[in-house]
């Protein structure tokens, strides 16, 4: 009796394997913590297609804007930690937006279980053609003379570009008048109208503008050259290399979700970042495909990343009410 009893569990144990659904079973969903149509919509769009044809399942993209990018983010820190919530997170909607808002409903450092990045933009520091500079030591030279101090641009209060604004006038040891606007464009019109002489965003937005004349490119943010503007120097080559700031964007899950699921999905983003096709697409609007090995090691990265910027915005005192 015990051996038929034991030989009718062997037969059944494949089938209880069997009947166990491989992952994903059904659609997941990516939450852009922004609007539509922003390069943050569009980088989480090119590649979720991609990683949906892989993993046989669609990916639904639910764009939830508001308070810079922490709404969203909520709304996957809230979730359900089983893999099919998904976050499109970047430099700006959790690093500074964590750092200068003044309530955050969740914690940054814990609420979210790192997959891996995508990609990463240095920013680069222009210039309205009537300013006389053309270098970061003439800048300095002219922002030190200046009276009322120079001011810069950026896309609004807590932004990428407002720390990187802060960053550089820190850096150089000067004084400069921060102006705020409602996103990248509004804040753009006003640079290439001259009202504001300063402005530091993402690379895309600025390159045609650059390469028109109508904006002066001094240098790169970030410690290599950018392959879309190869003869632009990086501001270590000119002798400024604490000022870094770049754009990034990465995928993360909320905190609790399995380890498997994790790996799945940091696997096959990586898939898809060393397809040609999407490496070619990421590049031209301005940000270079950078895999994480890991997602381990993509939450060492946005630990550091936290920590460079948090004294920034303290000595700037950058607040979000």
């Amino acid at each position: 009796m015990h051996r038929r009893a034991l030989l009718a569990g062997l037969v059944a144990a494949p089938a209880l394997v069997q009947a166990q659904p491989a992952w994903p079973d059904r659609p997941l969903r990516l939450v852009i913590p922004w609007p539509p149509g922003g390069t943050n919509d569009i980088v989480g769009r090119l590649v979720t297609e991609a990683m949906a044809a892989k993993l046989g399942q669609p990916i639904v993209i639910e764009n939830r804007g508001g308070a810079g990018g922490m709404l969203g983010s909520d709304v996957v820190a809230k979730s359900s930690p089983d893999g099919y919530t998904l976050l499109l997170g970047g430099s700006g909607s959790l690093t500074i937006t964590s750092l200068v808002q003044a309530r955050v409903p969740y914690d940054v450092a814990t609420a979210f279980a790192p997959i891996g990045m995508i990609c990463q933009g240095p920013n680069v520091i222009v210039v309205h053609p009537s300013l006389p500079v053309r270098s970061l030591k003439e800048l300095q030279a002219v922002a030190k003379a200046a009276k009322p101090p120079l001011s810069y641009a950026s896309p609004g209060v807590g932004s990428t570009g407002h720390a990187a604004g802060a960053m550089i006038a820190q850096v150089l040891g000067v004084e400069m008048d921060h102006i705020p606007y409602r996103g990248t464009g509004p804040a753009l019109n006003d640079v290439l109208a001259g009202r504001i002489p300063v402005f530091t965003n993402a690379l895309a937005p600025m390159q045609p503008h650059v390469q028109a004349g109508s904006l002066r490119a001094l240098a790169i943010a970030g410690a290599r050259r950018s392959a879309v503007m190869p003869d632009l120097p990086t501001t270590a080559e000119e002798g400024f290399p604490q000022i870094e700031a770049s754009t990034w964007f990465a995928l993360l899950a909320v905190a609790g979700t399995p380890p498997d699921r994790i790996a799945r999905l940091h696997a096959v983003l990586n898939e898809v970042l060393a397809e040609p096709e999407i490496r070619r697409k990421l590049l031209e609007g301005g940000a270079e495909v950078e895999p994480s090995e890991s997602p381990e090691a993509f939450g060492r990265y946005f630990a550091a990343d936290r920590a460079r910027w948090a004294p920034v915005v303290r000595a700037a005192g950058m607040r979000a009410d």
